[in-house]
């Protein structure tokens, strides 16, 4: 019987479509779209550790200096990334009218959280849950499909510092294209209509809700990064073979 879910392991999670491993939606886009923004940030990150931290820098030898720094620009973002985890699960016991013990640190993420629920007053129909497409063999989990105002929304929380990225597009462009969701019983059942897709940014100062173009175009660039993820994780590992040897030839 072919096995269609989300597998959790450890920290992570995969997924499996139809009993075979797939890229999840964020997976394509991380190993399908250039980052070019990415080696200033880290080399940024790198230097402004070193400069705040000299004295310890000068208590290490070489090779632990070295090992201090390079991962510098990681523990920054690895810090993101926990804030970001830990805004979404809060996220979603809130909508789901469950009480929630706020970390202090997050307090003012979790309001301006609740300012947006207040203000718009979401209707969730889907939370959390995992979307797939089984002729493109993508998989993902969604954040918020709610009824605001008689329409649909596809809704996506966004934690980082600099607000929403273009790439935000193909992520709620891939869930719009979804063919199907699992319910409660891991059953699946198709994916409804979608009016708008948005982006809720949300800050210890307050939030936003971004609208996010996620077309046709949109789509096809998603799929595009799909063709680019498959070749940089699997065909360039094939594409370059053995060395050729000059041929043997008589004396």
């Amino acid at each position: 019987m072919s096995v269609t879910k989300r597998i959790n392991s450890g920290r992570g999670h995969w997924y499996k479509l139809d009993g075979e491993k797939v890229d999840g939606v964020t997976t394509v886009i991380s190993n399908g779209i250039p980052k070019p923004a990415l080696m200033p940030w880290a080399a940024k990150e790198v230097a402004t550790f070193a400069a705040d931290n000299l004295d310890l820098l000068g208590q290490l030898d070489r090779d632990a200096r070295i090992d201090l720094l390079k991962g510098a620009h990681y523990r920054d973002r690895d810090k993101a990334a926990r804030r970001g985890t830990e805004v979404h699960g809060l996220g979603e016991r809130i909508i789901r009218g469950e009480e929630v013990e706020v970390p202090e640190e997050l307090i003012g993420h979790v309001d301006a959280y609740l300012q947006f629920l207040d203000d718009f007053q979401p209707d969730p129909q889907l939370i959390e849950v995992v979307v797939g497409h089984h002729a493109h063999k993508w998989m993902g989990t969604l954040d918020l499909v709610a009824t605001i105002e008689e329409e649909t929304w596809l809704l996506d929380l966004k934690t980082n510092k600099s607000g929403i990225f273009g790439e935000v597009g193909l992520q709620l462009a891939a869930y719009r294209n979804a063919e199907f969701y699992l319910d409660d019983t891991g059953t699946e059942q198709p994916f409804p209509k979608i009016d708008h897709t948005a982006a809720i940014w949300i800050r210890a100062d307050g939030y936003d809700l971004v609208p996010v173009e996620t077309g046709p175009d949109i789509y096809r660039v998603f799929r595009y990064a799909q063709q680019i993820a498959q070749f940089q994780t699997v065909t360039s590992k094939t594409v370059v073979g053995d060395v050729i040897q000059p041929p043997r030839r008589a004396a």
